[in-house]
C-alpha cells in the first residue's frame, strides 16, 4: 500500500494515496460561524465548494500550525454521485509517502468511539505511524454526507435521473 505521511504536532499518521485526489497549497479558508472547532471552512476548489478538517484539531484538540509544508488533503469520499464528494484534509508536515503491505499494520488494542477513524500502527525506520480510516469519518462527524454503500448506490428508484445517454 502507497500511504501519504503527515504530522498531527509530533505524531506522524497516514491515509492511502488510492484515496486522496490531489494535494493543495494552504489557502484562505471561509470561516463558517457556530461551526465545530475543527472544522476549517471551505474554499474553492477548480469550482467546487469544497469543506475542510483541521486534522490536528480534530485529533489533538489545537489548530494546525499554519506553516510551508501544511497542506489540503483532497481525498475521495464515497457518494452516489459519479464524481462522489471531495473532502479537505489540513495537515501539518505533509512531505512524503512511503510504502507497506496492509498487513504490516497493527490494529489498535484499544479502540475509541470518539476517534474510531484512528486504525492500525506501524513501524516505519524507528518511527511509529498510525492510518487514519478515512472512510469512519462520519462516525464522528455529523455534518458530513453518510458514505453510500453499493446496495444503496445500485438501488433503482425507477425514476429517470437523466443519467443514462441513451434514455433506457
Amino acid at each position: 500500500m502507497l500511504a501519504l505521511l503527515f504530522y498531527v504536532k509530533d505524531v506522524m499518521y497516514t491515509v492511502k494515496c488510492d484515496q486522496i485526489r490531489e494535494i493543495a497549497p494552504m489557502v484562505h479558508l471561509k470561516e463558517v460561524p457556530h461551526s465545530p472547532p475543527f472544522f476549517a471552512g471551505y474554499f474553492n476548489f477548480r469550482g467546487r465548494i469544497i469543506p475542510v478538517i483541521d486534522l490536528t484539531q480534530l485529533i489533538a484538540g489545537e489548530p494546525c500550525e499554519i506553516r510551508l509544508s501544511t497542506r489540503i488533503i483532497l481525498a475521495d469520499y464515497p457518494s452516489r454521485k459519479r464524481d462522489g464528494h471531495i473532502l479537505g484534509l489540513m495537515a501539518e508536515r505533509v512531505t512524503e509517502t512511503f510504502r507497506k503491505p496492509e498487513e504490516a499494520f497493527v490494529p489498535p488494542s484499544i479502540r475509541s468511539k470518539t476517534d474510531p477513524y484512528l486504525g492500525g500502527i506501524v513501524m516505519d525506520e524507528g518511527r511509529m505511524i498510525q492510518y487514519l480510516e478515512l472512510p469512519r469519518l462520519p462516525d464522528c462527524i455529523d455534518f458530513l454526507p453518510e458514505p453510500e454503500d453499493d446496495a444503496e448506490a445500485g438501488a433503482d428508484d425507477g425514476e429517470d435521473d437523466g443519467d443514462d445517454p441513451d434514455g433506457d
